[in-house]
């Protein structure tokens, strides 16, 4: 037999905690016995509907029936002895409003008629109720299946509440412990569910140890059929962005907007900011004094060397701005191609390139134009250039 006690102190926890109201709990046994009783001594087409009376712990279960009138019903096609349709009846579309026509089912339906002599003055829409016979075994049935409606009804509440809290934070940035690495997945306790960290999001180079605390960016949290999915990610550009939102307070309130990011993972990135107010340095707000907020960024990241630069309306200086360290001599842009011509020094020219050509590259990334470099001894390379020499010198982000 059901436990009443347990039974109501489980509902109780339930609405106070899940917030899920006991009725609707209730509703869901019913539901779930009648299924069962259907299933273990009913028919197929039967509507089966049960009655748990939370203080006695009884149930009734009944059998529940339509009343209809011809006007009700659609005529049936002819079949032969197997069951084939012979000739296909024709139907008319409905009009709106209309009731809408069915086959008669004796499992389903009772004819006017016959419910008359039942029920005086019942009318063609109206149920009729059949009291069912309650088997001996089934208060077994009946207690297994209300523990197993409660525990599904506190795993939806409990993915539910998952999905409304971890919404709120998707596109921030979230703390939690390393709970294992699996594949070269990691798998990030956050307290109420565990986040994912793919390796394709990871900041190469890194590891991670069991148990370790760390921060990453909650770029997605998807509904599944096996549970909620906890997208995390420590490579993506805007990982950044929230960091220095975190850091920075003119970040945090929108004083200073961070409007691009170029970013090559564990090895360098640049940033483009913009101060909304005259006053304000947009650079120096990111740097902080002493460079402390900036380095804080720069420790999260694993070392990963940061520009921050000024963003500008002018492509000419943007440009200019994005390609620093590098000093440039001049710089020619076509605005239909979105192409920058841009000659340097040759002091300058391994440094505006960068290593592998990634301090041009992430220039372009960042500004959305095409650069072209050329030195005044007539060297060229473009972003696109992967195998260009560089010095010593070129290395020199924050």
């Amino acid at each position: 037999m059901i436990d009443l006690k347990a039974l109501n102190s489980a509902l109780s926890q339930l609405e106070e905690e899940k917030g899920i109201p006991r009725d609707k709990v209730i509703e869901a046994i019913e539901m779930a016995l009648a299924a069962a009783y259907k299933k273990d001594y009913g028919k197929k087409n039967q509507i089966i509907r049960a009655k748990f009376d939370l203080d006695s712990g009884a149930t009734e279960f009944v059998q529940v029936k339509t009343v209809v009138d011809e006007s009700m019903l659609k005529p049936k096609p002819e079949v032969d002895e197997e069951g084939n349709i012979i000739s296909p009846i024709e139907e008319e579309p409905e009009e709106e409003g209309e009731i809408k026509k069915v086959y008669f089912n004796e499992d389903h339906h009772m004819m006017l008629a016959d419910a008359k002599k039942i029920k005086k003055g019942v009318k063609p829409g109206e149920e009729m109720i059949f009291p069912l016979e309650t088997k001996d075994d089934y208060g077994r049935i009946a207690a297994q299946t209300a523990k197993q409606v409660i525990i599904q009804r506190i795993r939806e509440a409990e993915k539910s509440s998952v999905i409304s809290d971890f919404g709120a934070k998707e596109g921030q940035v979230v703390t939690g412990k390393v709970q294992r690495v699996e594949g070269g997945n990691v798998f990030v306790d956050l307290g109420r569910a565990t986040g994912i960290l793919p390796k394709d999001e990871q900041i190469p180079g890194e590891r991670y140890r069991q148990g370790e605390r760390i921060r990453a960016y909650l770029y997605s949290v998807e509904d599944s059929p096996r549970g909620v999915n906890l997208k995390l990610s420590r490579s993506h550009p805007l990982f950044i962005a929230k960091l220095f939102e975190i850091e920075a307070p003119e970040v945090a309130n929108g004083v200073v907007e961070i409007k691009s990011i170029a970013r090559e993972a564990g090895s360098r990135s640049k940033i483009a900011v913009h101060s909304n107010e005259a006053n304000v340095d947009p650079v120096g707000s990111c740097v902080g004094q002493r460079g402390t907020r900036v380095s804080t960024v720069i420790n999260e990241l694993g070392g990963e060397k940061l520009d921050i630069v000024p963003w500008s309306e002018n492509a000419e200086t943007f440009i200019t701005n994005a390609l620093s360290p590098a000093k440039i001599s001049s710089i020619k842009i076509d605005e239909e191609e979105k192409t920058a011509e841009i000659k340097v020094g040759d002091d300058q020219f391994s440094l505006a390139i960068g290593k592998g050509g990634q301090n041009v590259r992430l220039a372009a990334k960042l500004t959305g134009w095409k650069i072209d470099i050329k030195s005044s001894a007539g060297a060229k390379a473009s972003d696109t250039d992967e195998d260009v020499e560089m010095s010593d010198e070129d290395d020199e982000g924050i």
